[in-house]
Protein backbone atom coordinates (compact mmCIF):
# COMPACT_ATOMS: atom_id res chain seq x y z
CA UNK A 1 0.00 0.00 0.00
CA UNK A 2 2.61 2.47 1.05
CA UNK A 3 4.44 1.47 -2.32
CA UNK A 4 0.97 2.56 -4.42
CA UNK A 5 0.79 5.61 -2.34
CA UNK A 6 4.30 6.60 -2.93
CA UNK A 7 3.45 6.07 -6.89
CA UNK A 8 0.87 8.34 -6.50
CA UNK A 9 3.36 11.21 -4.76
CA UNK A 10 5.56 11.10 -7.56
CA UNK A 11 3.38 10.62 -10.47
CA UNK A 12 2.95 13.26 -12.92
CA UNK A 13 -0.24 15.20 -13.95
CA UNK A 14 -1.71 12.03 -15.41
CA UNK A 15 -4.66 10.27 -14.03
CA UNK A 16 -3.83 7.49 -11.70
CA UNK A 17 -6.47 4.83 -10.32
CA UNK A 18 -6.07 2.52 -7.83
CA UNK A 19 -8.75 -1.01 -7.14
CA UNK A 20 -8.18 -3.87 -4.84
CA UNK A 21 -10.83 -6.51 -4.57
CA UNK A 22 -11.25 -7.78 -1.02
CA UNK A 23 -13.53 -10.12 -1.97
CA UNK A 24 -10.95 -12.11 -3.56
CA UNK A 25 -8.49 -11.47 -1.13
CA UNK A 26 -10.78 -12.61 1.62
CA UNK A 27 -11.49 -15.95 -0.31
CA UNK A 28 -7.73 -16.31 -0.78
CA UNK A 29 -6.86 -16.27 3.03
CA UNK A 30 -5.28 -13.19 2.65
CA UNK A 31 -8.12 -10.92 4.63
CA UNK A 32 -9.44 -11.81 7.91
CA UNK A 33 -12.55 -9.38 8.25
CA UNK A 34 -14.25 -8.85 11.41
CA UNK A 35 -18.04 -7.30 10.64
CA UNK A 36 -18.43 -5.37 13.48
CA UNK A 37 -22.21 -4.57 13.37
CA UNK A 38 -23.27 -8.31 13.38
CA UNK A 39 -21.03 -9.33 15.96
CA UNK A 40 -22.25 -6.31 17.93
CA UNK A 41 -25.75 -7.58 17.81
CA UNK A 42 -25.00 -11.20 18.66
CA UNK A 43 -23.60 -9.87 21.32
CA UNK A 44 -25.79 -7.44 22.29
CA UNK A 45 -29.13 -9.45 21.48
CA UNK A 46 -27.81 -12.73 23.89
CA UNK A 47 -29.38 -13.07 27.02
CA UNK A 48 -26.02 -13.63 28.57
CA UNK A 49 -26.67 -17.44 29.35
CA UNK A 50 -24.02 -18.27 26.84
CA UNK A 51 -21.20 -17.11 28.61
CA UNK A 52 -18.86 -18.07 26.08
CA UNK A 53 -19.89 -16.28 23.68
CA UNK A 54 -19.18 -13.06 25.61
CA UNK A 55 -15.80 -14.70 26.43
CA UNK A 56 -14.62 -15.34 23.13
CA UNK A 57 -16.16 -11.86 21.21
CA UNK A 58 -13.50 -9.58 20.36
CA UNK A 59 -16.33 -6.89 21.04
CA UNK A 60 -17.00 -8.00 24.55
CA UNK A 61 -16.15 -4.34 25.62
CA UNK A 62 -19.42 -3.32 24.35
CA UNK A 63 -20.89 -4.15 27.86
CA UNK A 64 -18.45 -2.35 29.60
CA UNK A 65 -16.77 0.71 26.99
CA UNK A 66 -14.55 1.50 30.11
CA UNK A 67 -12.95 -1.77 29.92
CA UNK A 68 -9.85 -2.18 27.87
CA UNK A 69 -9.71 -2.97 24.27
CA UNK A 70 -8.39 -6.06 25.29
CA UNK A 71 -10.29 -8.87 23.16
CA UNK A 72 -9.96 -6.62 20.11
CA UNK A 73 -6.04 -6.79 20.43
CA UNK A 74 -5.73 -10.19 21.14
CA UNK A 75 -8.56 -10.78 17.72
CA UNK A 76 -6.18 -9.21 16.00
CA UNK A 77 -2.77 -10.96 16.83
CA UNK A 78 -5.24 -14.07 16.60
CA UNK A 79 -5.85 -13.44 12.79
CA UNK A 80 -1.87 -12.42 12.09
CA UNK A 81 -1.40 -16.01 13.28
CA UNK A 82 -3.60 -17.51 11.32
CA UNK A 83 -2.57 -16.43 8.41
CA UNK A 84 1.12 -16.34 8.94
CA UNK A 85 1.63 -19.10 6.38
CA UNK A 86 -0.03 -16.78 3.44
CA UNK A 87 2.00 -15.67 0.53
CA UNK A 88 2.26 -12.13 1.79
CA UNK A 89 4.65 -11.29 4.56
CA UNK A 90 3.64 -8.19 5.87
CA UNK A 91 0.41 -8.38 7.14
CA UNK A 92 -1.83 -4.52 7.33
CA UNK A 93 -4.66 -3.89 9.67
CA UNK A 94 -7.39 -1.49 8.64
CA UNK A 95 -9.58 0.18 11.16
CA UNK A 96 -12.48 1.81 10.16
CA UNK A 97 -13.01 3.45 11.81
CA UNK A 98 -11.88 4.70 15.75
CA UNK A 99 -14.08 7.33 15.84
CA UNK A 100 -16.36 4.90 16.28
CA UNK A 101 -15.57 3.89 19.69
CA UNK A 102 -15.69 6.39 21.13
CA UNK A 103 -19.13 7.13 20.39
CA UNK A 104 -19.50 4.01 21.88
CA UNK A 105 -18.27 5.62 25.15
CA UNK A 106 -14.52 3.87 24.74
CA UNK A 107 -12.23 5.85 26.41
CA UNK A 108 -9.54 7.78 24.79
CA UNK A 109 -6.52 6.25 27.44
CA UNK A 110 -7.96 2.77 25.88
CA UNK A 111 -7.81 3.88 22.29
CA UNK A 112 -4.64 5.09 22.17
CA UNK A 113 -3.48 1.70 24.27
CA UNK A 114 -5.01 -0.26 21.72
CA UNK A 115 -3.32 1.37 18.94
CA UNK A 116 -0.03 1.17 20.94
CA UNK A 117 0.15 -2.34 20.93
CA UNK A 118 -1.10 -3.00 17.62
CA UNK A 119 1.53 -1.11 16.29
CA UNK A 120 4.29 -2.64 18.18
CA UNK A 121 3.32 -6.13 17.19
CA UNK A 122 2.22 -4.80 13.24
CA UNK A 123 4.88 -2.46 12.19
CA UNK A 124 7.90 -3.35 14.95
CA UNK A 125 7.49 -6.81 15.16
CA UNK A 126 6.20 -8.09 11.73
CA UNK A 127 7.45 -5.17 10.17
CA UNK A 128 3.48 -4.14 8.48
CA UNK A 129 1.41 -1.59 8.31
CA UNK A 130 -1.04 -0.17 10.51
CA UNK A 131 -4.09 2.33 8.61
CA UNK A 132 -6.65 3.79 10.66
CA UNK A 133 -9.85 6.05 10.00
CA UNK A 134 -10.64 8.75 12.08
CA UNK A 135 -12.96 11.94 11.54
CA UNK A 136 -11.10 15.43 12.15
CA UNK A 137 -13.84 17.11 14.36
CA UNK A 138 -11.43 19.79 14.98
CA UNK A 139 -14.15 22.85 13.71
CA UNK A 140 -16.76 20.96 16.48
CA UNK A 141 -14.37 20.95 19.39
CA UNK A 142 -14.42 17.50 20.00
CA UNK A 143 -11.32 17.26 22.48
CA UNK A 144 -11.32 13.55 22.62
CA UNK A 145 -11.67 12.78 19.28
CA UNK A 146 -8.98 15.42 18.44
CA UNK A 147 -6.61 14.17 21.48
CA UNK A 148 -7.05 10.56 19.19
CA UNK A 149 -6.18 12.75 15.47
CA UNK A 150 -3.49 14.45 17.00
CA UNK A 151 -1.65 11.20 18.18
CA UNK A 152 -2.41 9.41 15.19
CA UNK A 153 -0.61 11.96 13.13
CA UNK A 154 2.35 12.25 15.36
CA UNK A 155 3.02 8.59 15.04
CA UNK A 156 2.27 8.05 11.07
CA UNK A 157 4.76 7.79 8.46
CA UNK A 158 1.68 8.90 6.00
CA UNK A 159 -1.30 11.15 6.57
CA UNK A 160 -4.28 11.29 4.03
CA UNK A 161 -6.68 14.22 4.41
CA UNK A 162 -10.01 13.76 2.28
CA UNK A 163 -12.13 17.03 1.93
CA UNK A 164 -14.51 18.58 -0.27
CA UNK A 165 -13.74 21.29 -2.44
CA UNK A 166 -13.79 24.90 -1.26
CA UNK A 167 -15.50 25.83 -4.26
CA UNK A 168 -18.61 23.39 -3.78
CA UNK A 169 -19.97 20.54 -5.46
CA UNK A 170 -18.52 19.51 -9.08
CA UNK A 171 -19.54 16.45 -10.87
CA UNK A 172 -15.95 15.73 -12.37
CA UNK A 173 -14.37 16.01 -9.32
CA UNK A 174 -15.95 14.96 -5.75
CA UNK A 175 -13.30 16.03 -3.77
CA UNK A 176 -9.61 16.61 -3.16
CA UNK A 177 -6.42 14.35 -1.00
CA UNK A 178 -3.50 15.83 1.01
CA UNK A 179 -1.07 13.49 1.42
CA UNK A 180 1.34 14.36 3.77
CA UNK A 181 4.78 11.93 4.31
CA UNK A 182 6.40 12.66 7.48
CA UNK A 183 9.89 12.30 8.48
CA UNK A 184 10.21 10.69 11.43
CA UNK A 185 13.86 11.43 11.26
CA UNK A 186 15.39 13.97 14.04
CA UNK A 187 17.34 15.56 11.43
CA UNK A 188 15.33 19.22 11.64
CA UNK A 189 16.71 19.73 7.92
CA UNK A 190 14.49 16.96 6.59
CA UNK A 191 10.92 18.15 5.93
CA UNK A 192 8.08 16.57 5.56
CA UNK A 193 6.57 16.23 1.69
CA UNK A 194 3.38 17.41 0.85
CA UNK A 195 1.28 17.13 -2.33
CA UNK A 196 -2.41 17.77 -3.34
CA UNK A 197 -4.42 15.90 -5.66
CA UNK A 198 -7.66 16.12 -6.54
CA UNK A 199 -10.18 12.89 -6.57
CA UNK A 200 -13.24 11.51 -8.76
CA UNK A 201 -15.29 8.46 -7.33
CA UNK A 202 -15.90 5.68 -10.17
CA UNK A 203 -17.63 2.58 -10.15
CA UNK A 204 -14.86 0.81 -9.09
CA UNK A 205 -12.11 2.58 -8.51
CA UNK A 206 -11.05 6.26 -7.33
CA UNK A 207 -9.36 8.65 -10.36
CA UNK A 208 -6.73 11.21 -8.82
CA UNK A 209 -5.17 13.83 -10.70
CA UNK A 210 -3.19 16.67 -10.29
CA UNK A 211 -5.20 19.86 -9.25
CA UNK A 212 -5.99 22.25 -12.67
CA UNK A 213 -5.40 18.68 -14.94
CA UNK A 214 -9.63 17.50 -14.80
CA UNK A 215 -11.54 17.69 -18.08
CA UNK A 216 -13.66 19.64 -16.32
CA UNK A 217 -10.89 22.28 -15.95
CA UNK A 218 -8.88 21.38 -19.34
Amino acid sequence: MFQELNNILNTTPETCEQGVNLSAAREKGQLVFLEGLRSSLDLLLDDKQDSTLHKSSPLQFLSSPSASLRSLYEFVCTSIQETSEAAWKFPVLIIDDLSVLLSLGVTTENILNFVHYCRATLCSKLKGNLVALVHDTEDLEDEENNVVVKSLSYHSHLILQAEGLATGYCKDIHGQLKITWRTLSPVKAEKNVTKIFQYKIQDKNVAFFARGTSSAVL
